[in-house]
C-alpha cells in the first residue's frame, strides 16, 4: 500500500503541531510491513521534515519566504507535487490541510484529518473565519474519508460541516514525551514557587480568566507566581489586566525558549494549568503528566477526553470554580500525589505507534 502525503501544510508551518503530527504519522508508518508513505512537499518552509530524510520525503526546503511569494510558491509546489505524485501513483492520498481542489491522481483514495472546529465554534475570534471555514467544509466533504483527533472534533465537524458521521473516525494523537522525561533541570527558573501556563494566550486560550480566579484568592497570591511558557512577551493591556486583577506587577512573568526549559518548567512547577474554552485534543497535559505535574484543567470540547480521571477539572467560564480546583490541588499533598500518579498511567495510553496503527486500519477499508 502507497500513502501520500500532500504539500499543503508545510509550506503554512516552519514548526507546529500539524506537521509534527504528519511527520511522527509517516515516520511510524514506515515501520509497518507491506507500506510505502512518501511526503510530497517540493517547495516548503518546514524544519519537521528534516528529520525524515530522504526516503521519507521529497522536496527543498527554503530558508526565507517573503510574504508576498508565498502564493506564487504554493502554486508551484501544488503542480509538481501532483507530477510528483501522479508518477508515485499511491493508494491513499492523505491530505495534510484544507484544499477545495481535488488533485488526486486517479484511482486513489482521500483521507483528510480534521484538528478542531475553532473558527466555526468561535468565529466573533477571527477576523476572517470564513476564509478557513469554507474550504474545510468544502474538503471534509469532498474526500473519502476523515480522521477527527477526538470525538468532539468529530461532532462538531458532523454538527458544523454537515460531514456524515459514517465518513469519520477518531484517531487519538500520539505524545513526545521523551524530551520531556530525558531533561534535568540545569538550574531553577523561577525563584518563587509557580502554577505554569503553555502556549497562546488569546480568545478561546481563557488567559484573562485564569488569572482573575487565580487572584481571587489571597493564599495564592502570597505563595505562588503564574508562569507563562511561548505565547510571546506580555503585552501592555495584559500587564494592565494583571494589575486590574489585584497581582503584582512581577508576578505573572512570561518565558520563552526551546523544549529543554519547557521539560524543566514542567518539572518544577507546582501544578500545570489548561484554562482553554475549547482544545481539539490538547497535548500540553499529557506532556505534564509525563514527567509527575500535576494537572488542572478545564472540563470542555475534547479535554476529558484526553486527561481522563487524571487531571482536577473545572468549568471554564467559572472563576471560583476554577479557583476550587486550584486550590484543591495546591493545599492538598495526597490529592496532588493522586493526581501524579494518575497521570503517569494516564500519558502512556497516547503513543505514535497506535495512532499510525489506526490511520492505517481505515486505508485499508478504504481499499
Amino acid at each position: 500500500m502507497k500513502i501520500a502525503f500532500d504539500q499543503q501544510v508545510f509550506l503554512l508551518q516552519e514548526y507546529g503541531g500539524i506537521s509534527r503530527y504528519l511527520c511522527s504519522l509517516v515516520r511510524e508508518l514506515a515501520t509497518m510491513p507491506a507500506i510505502t508513505a512518501q511526503v510530497f512537499a517540493p517547495l516548503h518552509v518546514n524544519r519537521n521534515l528534516a528529520g525524515l530524510g530522504n526516503e521519507l520525503s521529497r522536496g527543498r526546503a527554503l530558508s526565507r519566504l517573503p510574504p508576498k511569494l508565498l502564493r506564487p510558491v504554493m502554486f508551484a509546489s501544488k503542480v509538481m507535487a501532483r507530477r510528483e505524485m501522479a508518477r508515485f501513483k499511491p493508494d491513499i492520498v492523505h491530505e495534510t490541510y484544507y484544499c477545495e481542489d481535488d488533485f488526486r491522481p486517479n484511482g486513489a483514495r482521500r483521507v483528510l484529518t480534521v484538528y478542531d472546529l475553532i473558527h466555526e465554534r468561535y468565529p466573533d475570534l477571527f477576523v476572517n473565519s470564513e476564509g478557513t471555514t469554507r474550504p474545510k467544509r468544502v474538503a471534509a466533504n469532498r474526500v473519502d474519508h476523515v480522521i477527527c483527533i477526538s470525538e468532539s472534533t468529530r461532532r462538531d465537524l458532523v454538527s458544523y460541516c454537515g460531514v456524515p458521521e459514517e465518513k469519520t473516525s477518531v484517531v487519538y494523537l500520539g505524545v513526545d514525551v521523551d524530551f520531556v522525561q530525558a531533561v534535568t533541570p540545569r538550574r531553577q527558573y523561577h525563584p518563587r514557587p509557580f502554577l505554569l501556563y503553555v502556549g497562546a494566550r488569546g480568545g478561546y486560550k481563557n488567559f484573562e480568566r485564569f488569572v482573575r480566579a487565580f487572584a481571587l484568592s489571597p493564599r495564592l497570591r502570597q505563595e505562588f507566581d503564574l508562569l507563562c511558557f511561548g505565547g510571546g512577551q506580555l503585552q501592555t493591556a495584559e500587564r494592565q489586566m494583571i494589575v486590574d486583577a489585584g497581582l503584582g506587577p512581577d508576578q505573572v512573568v512570561q518565558m520563552g525558549g526551546g523544549d529543554e526549559i519547557l521539560a524543566a518548567l514542567y518539572q518544577q512547577a507546582a501544578a500545570f494549568v489548561y484554562p482553554s474554552l475549547y482544545e481539539g485534543f490538547g497535548i500540553p497535559p499529557l506532556e505534564a503528566m509525563a514527567v509527575g505535574c500535576p494537572v488542572i484543567c478545564s472540563n470542555s470540547s475534547s479535554l476529558p477526553e484526553v486527561v481522563g480521571d487524571a487531571a482536577e477539572s473545572f468549568d471554564p467560564l467559572d472563576e471560583e470554580a476554577m479557583l476550587a480546583a486550584m486550590e484543591a490541588v495546591l493545599a492538598s499533598p495526597s490529592r496532588r500525589s493522586a493526581l501524579i500518579a494518575a497521570g503517569q498511567t494516564r500519558y502512556q495510553q497516547f503513543t505514535w505507534e497506535k495512532c499510525a496503527r489506526e490511520t492505517e486500519a481505515i486505508y485499508r477499508k478504504l481499499l
